[in-house]
């Protein structure tokens, strides 16, 4: 079936269009070519009466005079002295016999020379020929090589010209790279934190070794597998990976590859790709970005025959292969959620890989695969990077540890330390310092007073993540201070009340501005934009509100990209949730600002060694919250029953005893 693919002709025709394309090119420059020409060669001459010729030859003007069929060509002195692409030559239609004689004899007696030029008329047809059809042949022929060369370049093959199976120049070869098992240099060692992923392809790989062992049983390869994850996760490198371990040719294309603007050039390139592929099988088929060809097909926008042809083609060769020969598909994308349901059925894309972010363990690992070519100082733990940055991927994570090793290089040191790896981190989520930027001191107290309210707030309610680090300097990210929390423990469950103090977190710097200076600035706006997003997942997604209980009101249509969410409920619910989010909102905002009132010394006491230092740790933080528990009388441990109502510990005590 697959042969009978590759010599069927495209029913539509279309495939042969870019022929009549050039020609029609070719014939049109040939038109202003041979316009222009003649424009040129007609600058070149001058009509005059031939009275004018016999006063200039009697006035012995006249240099040298042709002499045609129907024709007399002059050139004067005056002319004779110029370059010879500058000349003008006058002519004169005729003239007779007599006159022509008259004007010989002229010529004899002023030593004038002159010829007699009467050439054969050259036959029409040869004239039209030579004229129109060759020049385009020759065009057609120069432009032929020309993309055949180029796609030579480019890796698309030799083409066998505009109507042979490679398309226009080449155009319709698959433009598959062929990695060999020294050109690839991936093995699993090279890749971290896919235990899982990798797991799932070591049966592919044993079936490429051992088929018998499979078919002995009656068990079938699987033709294809999809990895899904999302970006930087290292989809393409698994997918070098399982080539390197098996040891076969690999074709990698990347599905924008097959699309053109020819129509039937990428369904022209499938085929080419599995046809060089079953002659070398046992082999893998990589195919990344699928869901530029893959998308789901509906006319409800409208629809690209392109695109639809080269999917329709490819869920034929898939169905067309044997999965004995051994040609196994991978593909890899970051969109599930659009591809055809036709691509994703059992016999296509048998398996679905899902290529996640790394745990902690997976991050250390990753680091540590990342480092093998760095030199690290004594002090470096990657344990504790790899707890610093959850939620990276592996791309973020390679990122990290070059931007390390430029910073040592910069610094005139010799290895990488702990210092670099931390730095490097901050640089990655906040960007580099702003050394030049001003503040003035009341701006510089808010920026203050505003980080403080973050790790204030974190440091003194339960169920959140430890603050590691506070700084006012600006940064190139556009914050102008940033409070970091590092979690001591990965965690992937989050109860209610953690999101909560999460939230109480986030709106603390808005709650001390408004505590201590009373107003309300922009340095909020991140804070707030989070804020809103936390609350409304938590009432739209996750059921954690009282008025809707466990209604999904918004459905995620892209996991593996922003995760951004839908609504899918009506108007007025949503009107609704809006309303319960700001309800959350506000309970929080109250919330943390009782926290910062209750501790309003504790905030100053840090705030001020805050400006001082510009840069504190969290240890630091620590110690002045320690402090200040210490300090608290031991009456405060009394049972409020046995205390007298106006006796009871309050927040005028507490102030009192700080």
């Amino acid at each position: 079936m697959n042969e009978n693919n590759n010599k069927k002709p495209n029913p539509n025709g279309k495939r042969r269009s870019p022929i009549w394309v050039l020609l029609l090119i070719a014939l049109g420059i040939t038109i202003i070519f041979n316009f222009a020409y003649s424009k040129l060669a007609s600058a070149q001459y001058e009509a005059v009466d031939f009275s004018e010729i016999l006063t200039l030859a009697k006035d012995d003007q006249i240099a040298r005079v042709e002499f045609y069929s129907s024709e007399t060509h002059v050139l004067t002195l005056s002319e004779e002295g110029k370059p010879e692409h500058e000349q003008t030559w006058l002519y004169t239609d005729g003239p007779s016999a007599t006159d022509r004689d008259k004007l010989k004899n002229i010529l004899d007696e002023n030593d004038v020379a002159y010829t007699n030029l009467n050439p054969q008329e050259m036959n029409p047809i040869l004239s039209f020929l030579l004229s129109w059809i060759l020049p385009v042949v020759v065009m057609y022929l120069l432009f032929t090589l020309l993309m055949n060369v180029l796609a030579k370049k480019m890796g698309g093959g030799s083409g066998g010209g505009f109507g042979g199976m490679g398309g226009m120049g080449g155009i319709g070869k698959s433009k598959a790279k062929v990695y060999m098992e020294k050109s690839t240099g991936v093995t699993f060692d090279d890749v971290a934190g896919q235990d899982e992923a990798k797991e799932s392809l070591v049966e592919i790989i044993d079936f490429l070794h051992n088929p018998q062992k499979y078919t002995a049983i009656g068990a079938k390869l699987p033709k294809g597998a999809l990895l899904v994850g999302s970006p930087g996760t290292g989809k393409t490198l698994i997918a070098k990976a399982v080539a390197g371990e098996a040891k076969v040719p690999f074709f990698s294309i990347s599905g924008s590859d097959f699309v053109e603007m020819f129509v039937g050039v990428g369904a022209s390139r499938v085929r080419d790709l599995f046809a060089e592929a079953s002659k070398v099988a046992p082999c893998i088929i990589f195919i990344d970005e699928i869901d530029a060809i893959g998308r789901t097909r509906d006319t409800r926008l409208g629809s690209n025959d392109e695109r639809e042809q080269t999917l329709n083609q490819l869920l034929a060769e898939i169905d067309g292969f044997d999965s004995s020969k051994g040609v196994v598909i991978l593909a890899a994308t970051n969109r599930p959620e659009i591809l055809d349901k036709a691509l994703l059925r059992a016999g296509r894309f048998d398996r679905r890989i899902v290529v996640d972010r790394p745990n902690l363990a997976g991050r250390y690992q990753t680091l540590r695969v990342h480092t093998r070519n760095i030199k690290l100082a004594e002090d470096v733990d990657l344990n504790k990077i790899a707890q610093a940055t959850a939620g990276a991927v592996g791309a973020d994570l390679a990122n990290l540890v070059n931007e390390a090793a430029l910073r040592a290089v910069r610094q005139g040191r010799q290895t990488v330390n702990q210092d670099d790896l931390l730095t490097s981190f901050e640089v990655v989520i906040a960007g580099t310092e702003k050394k030049g930027t001003v503040l003035t001191d009341t701006e510089k107290r808010i920026v203050a007073y505003h980080e403080v309210g973050h790790a204030l707030v974190a440091a003194m309610e339960k169920h959140s993540q430890p603050v590691s680090k506070i700084t006012i300097v600006p940064h190139t990210s556009g914050a102008l201070g940033y409070t970091m929390q590092m979690p001591e423990e990965e965690k992937f469950l989050s109860s209610k009340e953690e999101l909560l103090v999460e939230l109480m977190t986030l709106l603390g710097g808005r709650a001390a501005e408004q505590t201590v200076f009373g107003v309300q600035t922009t340095g909020a706006s991140n804070d707030i934009e989070r804020a809103t997003d936390l609350a409304r997942k938590m009432v739209t997604q996750w059921g954690m509100s009282d008025k809707f209980g466990l209604m999904a009101l918004a459905t995620v249509s892209n996991a593996y990209l922003d995760g951004s969410a839908m609504m899918n409920c009506a108007d007025e619910t949503a009107a609704d949730a809006d309303a319960e989010i700001k309800a959350i909102l506000d309970a929080c905002y109250q919330k943390a600002k009782a926290v910062l009132t209750e501790n309003r010394e504790l905030l100053d006491e840090i705030a001020l060694f805050l400006l001082q230092k510009e840069t504190i740790t969290g240890d630091e933080l620590m110690a002045f919250v320690n402090a200040d528990k210490n300090r608290l009388p031991e009456t405060t441990e009394t049972p409020v029953a046995e205390t007298p109502a106006e006796e009871t510990p309050s927040e005028e005590t507490e102030e009192n005893a700080e």
